[in-house]
């Protein structure tokens, strides 16, 4: 499948900029853990930047089911069930995470 087929690519930008402010979150986590801040506060920044990496996946998820599971059971019952699958084992690993 090209890069460009998939279904998230109008919206890489958003994506980019969710995952960079995400990458800054860290950034002051390991920054407030380095200047020993207190273990709560560090916790809420660890459940701020668990909830959006979650949102980013769910977004993600969502763009996989509508662009690439859609086009696929366009395609074939097989590829259907091959993205379908592929969906299913993501969803697991979300609510394993």
């Amino acid at each position: 499948m090209d890069v460009s087929e998939h279904g998230y690519i109008h919206r890489k930008d958003d994506y980019l900029k969710r995952l960079r402010r995400i990458e800054g979150q860290a950034r002051g986590i390991a920054r407030m853990v380095d200047e020993e801040q207190y273990c709560i506060d560090i916790l809420t920044q660890v459940s701020a930047m668990t909830k959006a990496l979650h949102a980013v996946s769910l977004g993600l998820l969502e763009e996989h089911m509508s662009h690439c599971v859609v086009d696929a059971a366009r395609s074939s019952d097989a590829e259907a069930q091959e993205k379908v699958a592929e969906a299913v084992e993501a969803i697991a690993r979300l609510v394993r995470s």
